[in-house]
């Protein structure tokens, strides 16, 4: 009888053993040396936390898409979404939860710069690699900035204007959040462009991203000035929003419409469709984060800022896949 009792109790010990050697391995821990090699780190798997600062605009929910694509790949990756429904308090909150669990990694498309710098320096000291995705923060305590050049863009668009309207001609411009460096960027890039011109900005308004909010501010403006040659957005649907306030005032046909995301079903469709006249692409690098999320995790060298390039759309090249803006 005293065997049959020590077997049950020699099992239970090889078991316990195995139980902590899999804890142990189950997940890489960060700041871990290069005495892990690569082979080991494939088989525990990674753990990713993705802080997304709304899902209220279809580029976002795009880069989410791209970000889980680009991961699916990897059967080592694991990525936790999470979604701030645009507060910034909320977004906090999510960096904080993802140090206390103890993430591989964290990317973070910040609401607001100065709010979040302070707990993605903590994740840093925590030894957490942060990749920031489209929207800056304040300082460099970070691992890896990625998004496209948004001054760039602005002033792309400006001149693009210019151009169109032969350097004159009375615009509404419809801001993103100006609490947010896209925002800020889109908007001093444009002016630089149209410095100097005959183009008078009539009317401005920040629609925050949204499409209603840029339809109500539309339908102000239009109820405030009986000419308007062109509305410029800092994206899609802050452009098809004042199409449709236009629309619905009959006035849709004495003016242009210029847009900033050129999402395929939705900025580059409408030009197709003859709602909007031109929109700028700002890629999400959502593949891009999780290419360079596996490199840091590797304990691979990445660059501190990844510049994405941008693409116009218009009548003219938009059949053609539209044409690459010119490096500065």
């Amino acid at each position: 009888m005293q065997n049959q009792h020590k077997l049950p109790l020699k099992l239970f010990a090889i078991a316990f053993g195995t139980a902590l050697l899999l804890t142990g391995c189950g997940k890489s821990e960060p700041g871990d040396s290069a005495k892990s090699n690569t082979d080991a780190k494939t088989k525990s798997g990674y753990a990713i936390g993705m802080s997304q600062c709304n899902l209220g605009e279809p580029w976002r929910v795009e880069m989410n898409s791209q970000i889980k694509a680009a991961a699916d790949k990897h059967p080592n990756l694991k990525v936790i979404f999470k979604d701030a429904q645009n507060d910034t308090l909320q977004q906090r909150s999510h960096v904080e939860e993802f140090v206390s669990a103890g993430v591989d990694l964290i990317i973070i498309s910040p609401k607001e710069a100065a709010p979040l710098t302070e707990p993605v320096a903590r994740a840093m000291q925590a030894g957490i690699p942060v990749i920031v995705l489209d929207r800056r923060l304040l300082g460099t305590n970070f691992t890896c900035f990625i998004g496209a050049d948004n001054k760039k863009i602005g002033r792309a668009a400006g001149e693009w204007i210019v151009k169109k309207l032969g350097g004159k001609g009375k615009l509404v411009e419809l801001k993103g959040l100006m609490t947010s460096t896209p925002g800020q960027d889109r908007d001093s890039g444009f002016r630089e462009a149209i410095a100097g011109t005959a183009i008078e900005v009539i009317f401005e308004a920040d629609m925050k991203w949204l499409e209603p909010e840029a339809r109500k501010e539309m339908e102000s403006a239009l109820s405030r000035f009986s000419k308007v040659a062109c509305v410029y957005a800092h994206n899609d649907p802050g452009a098809h929003g004042a199409y449709l306030a236009a629309q619905a005032a009959g006035r849709e046909k004495e003016m242009i419409f210029v847009g900033i995301d050129a999402l395929p079903q939705e900025g580059v469709a409408y030009v197709q469709q003859g709602v909007l006249d031109a929109t700028f692409q700002y890629p999400t690098g959502g593949a891009e984060a999780i290419d360079t999320a596996l490199k840091i995790l590797q304990k691979q060298s990445v660059p501190k800022e990844i510049t994405l390039g941008s693409r116009v759309f218009d009548k003219e090249c938009v059949a053609q896949g539209g044409r690459q803006l010119k490096s500065e």
